[in-house]
């Protein structure tokens, strides 16, 4: 499971500091506090910080001072500030010199646990991007994967126990659910993560050339072999070869591909040599392969071979609670504004009712083109794809709108329809219907739920 991410709160009242350390406190999320600037500075000093909650009134330091000292400190940090309403000048000033946001006093904590994530967010979005920088002149690049869904920490388990072998993994999953992405996390977390990863979709082979592609032919093995090739098998050699869409393969060549797994040697097209293929191998298919195997069109063998450690990767309508990290995670990386692009509470709705068939493939597409359309970096539903928000308001309509046409009626529908969808987690239904905890416990006292 991912580690979870540190915060600091420094305030000067203890109430404050014990709410926050009860309320805010989950195994995503370390909360830490100080009572002053000299607490605060020995806490860093033994300890890296994701994000800091600042009060701007501290008995001994000038609340601006400290957030120009804790920045310089720690580059990555993205601190949110704590105000009263005569301070509201002075952090509009921070939030100028780079402080994340603002809350004044007195704050809900739903509001506050919100910002806070997104802090930490965008904190990891800055990590990856300079890992990025720094990797430009080299193909390892650092993916991972987004989201804080149950199946997206089961995923990540499985990753962290099958990634430092090299153990064949199958990915499986629907077109767009995130195969790709799950592969190059395993690369990155294994013990070849320095070699290079080769990605190829077998629906691509040219039929006639697969053999040659991916195990390279001798000068002369066929008309046209005008010159010796290398394929697959020696680039991916010490590093790792993902095959996509192994399901399309061609049952005379998966016997060889079998045949690699289980004595670790090729030959080339027209070649003699055997050559040793030290190789770890990743595979991916949006098809029932057991079903093709009774269908007799997957070689059985090497069903059994590669369905050794199989991870299913679900799609994202049943994982809903991650869109709010994927839509940041994706206008973060698409926007060009030197802001982050942010979406407004209905444009998120719409997506939340949407059952996304092309996963987040299509969920990164429907932000990219609504980025075009949206203002000031803004995405409304004017922004959104006119069939996706008209489609999923007559659906949401229909699957809401009980026997006894009320609305009280309907909105208790809704709101048993929200608990299951988060698997009964009050804060995030809270969250998704755009109302505080207190008063989504009002309405279930109300409705008996």
């Amino acid at each position: 499971m991912p580690n979870p991410y540190n915060v600091l709160v420094v305030d000067d009242e203890q109430p404050i500091l014990r709410l926050l350390e009860k309320e805010l406190a989950t195994e995503d999320r370390n909360i830490e506090t100080a009572s002053t600037a000299k607490e605060a500075r020995d806490k860093l000093a033994k300890k890296m910080y994701d994000v800091i909650v600042l009060d701007i009134r501290l008995p001994d330091a000038d609340g601006l001072e400290l957030f120009e000292e804790f920045k310089g400190r720690i580059p990555d940090v993205e601190i949110v500030l704590i105000t009263g309403h005569g301070d509201i000048d002075s952090a509009v000033v921070a939030m100028r010199m780079g402080a994340y946001d603002y809350i004044p006093k007195p704050f809900a904590l739903d509001r506050l646990e919100l910002v806070m994530d997104r802090a930490f967010q965008r904190v990891c979005l800055q990590r990856e991007n300079r890992g990025l920088r720094h990797s430009q002149d080299s193909d390892n690049h650092s993916w991972r994967l987004i989201g804080k869904s149950k199946a997206i920490k089961q995923i990540l388990y499985l990753v962290d126990k099958v990634a430092p072998t090299d153990v064949p993994v199958l990915l499986t999953g629907e077109s767009g659910a995130g195969k790709d992405v799950v592969a190059r996390v395993i690369h990155d977390r294994s013990a070849r993560a320095a070699q290079p990863m080769i990605v190829k979709n077998c629906a691509t082979l040219q039929r006639e050339l697969m053999r040659s592609e991916l195990f390279g032919h001798a000068k002369g093995s066929f008309t046209g072999a005008t010159e010796s090739q290398e394929g697959l098998m020696m680039y991916a050699n010490k590093g790792t070869l993902f095959l996509d869409e192994i399901g399309d393969l061609p049952l005379e060549v998966q016997a060889s591909l079998l045949r690699v797994l289980e004595t670790k040697k090729y030959r080339r097209v027209g070649g003699k040599e055997e050559r040793q293929a030290d190789i770890r191998f990743l595979f991916a298919t949006n098809r029932n392969l057991a079903a093709a195997v009774e269908d007799g069109e997957f070689n059985e063998a090497l069903f059994h071979r590669i369905n050794v450690f199989k991870i299913e990767i679900p799609p994202l309508r049943e994982r809903k609670e991650d869109l709010p990290l994927l839509v940041e995670h994706f206008l973060g990386r698409l926007s060009t504004r030197a802001e982050p692009a942010t979406i407004s509470d209905k444009a998120m709705a719409c997506l939340f009712t949407y059952n996304w068939p092309g996963n987040v493939r299509e969920l990164r597409n429907v932000l990219e083109r609504s980025l075009i359309l949206a203002e000031n970096g803004l995405v409304t539903e004017s922004s959104l794809p006119k069939e996706l928000v008209e489609r999923q308001a007559d659906s949401l309509i229909m699957s809401t709108v009980p026997a006894a046409n009320t609305l009280e009626a309907m909105e208790k529908e809704h709101i048993v329809h929200m608990l299951s969808l988060y698997d009964g987690n009050r804060q995030k239904t809270a969250q998704a219907l755009g109302i505080g905890r207190k008063t989504l416990y009002r309405k279930l006292e109300k409705y008996g739920l």
